[in-house]
């Protein structure tokens, strides 16, 4: 076969291969920073979600086994519970056994549906609040509020995330779970922890088992709700970062009320 006949083959000279390697590595660092914010953004709300799921599962068994269940946080003198850090530490689910015999006395829940990463790395929770929440609460510093709300709590409760009990009929406290992705060196509930990083509330109605995630409130929106005298629950998740207004709140309780 002469050279004439022969098949024509193209191919990339090494300028043309390194201009391409270039143009892909300058668009991974384009687009690199703006994947890792989405993944590291996710990571709050659905920490959050699998909490909301977790409670649900807990008021479910408790109700299935008539029995009654505790969920709870280890605290910093408890010793250290499947290799768990300290800021990692995820919720434990326990069941009272045997009431009769052995009452108060919780064991740890080994199934597979109260196993698992709960609050993703990162995130972590920083307080637990019982009772249903107020505007007279959340109008407090968080020294005041602090000490309102563990003023019932038994003299061996952790103070700041106190265990939430589920009764067999899957009835509980009213509960409010803080979750945030700030650091421990970070504080707990300062002014600068809920400006500079994120922060959601797991508000769970003990009494309907229903759970809904909020953000907190801004000054600007706890005085609307003090002068509507409306409560610091929307009963239905919101954790848009814009300011409500009162057309929002109005509109929101309209459509709880048709729902109905």
């Amino acid at each position: 076969m002469t050279r004439s006949a022969r098949t024509t083959r193209s191919a990339f000279t090494l300028v043309e291969i390194l201009l391409v390697v270039g143009l892909l590595a300058a668009l991974t660092a384009l687009v690199a920073p703006t994947v890792l914010r989405n993944i590291e953004r996710a990571r709050m709300p659905e920490s959050a979600k699998q909490m909301r799921s977790l409670l649900r599962l807990t008021r479910a068994h408790a109700m299935y086994d008539g029995k009654r269940y505790r969920l709870r946080f280890p605290d910093e003198g408890e010793e250290e519970i499947d290799g768990q850090v300290l800021d990692e530490r995820q919720p434990v689910i326990e069941r009272e056994d045997e009431p009769l015999r052995e009452p108060g006395v919780f064991n740890p829940v080994k199934a597979a549906w109260a196993q698992g990463e709960t609050l993703l790395k990162g995130i972590r929770c920083i307080e637990i609040r019982l009772g249903k929440p107020t505007l007279e609460q959340l109008l407090q510093d968080d020294t005041e509020r602090h000490e309102m709300l563990v003023e019932e709590l038994p003299d061996d409760a952790d103070e700041v995330r106190p265990p939430v009990y589920f009764e067999p009929d899957g009835t509980s406290e009213w509960v409010t779970f803080v979750v945030t992705n700030a650091p421990l060196d970070a504080g707990d509930l300062a002014e600068e922890v809920i400006d500079d990083y994120t922060v959601i509330e797991v508000i769970h109605d003990g009494l309907t088992g229903l759970t809904w995630l909020q953000r907190p409130f801004y000054d600007e929106e706890l005085a609307m709700l003090e002068e509507n005298s409306w409560p610091p629950v929307l009963r239905r998740d919101f954790l848009e970062p814009r300011m409500l207004t009162e057309e929002d709140v109005i509109e929101i309780q309209e459509s709880l009320v048709r729902k109905k």
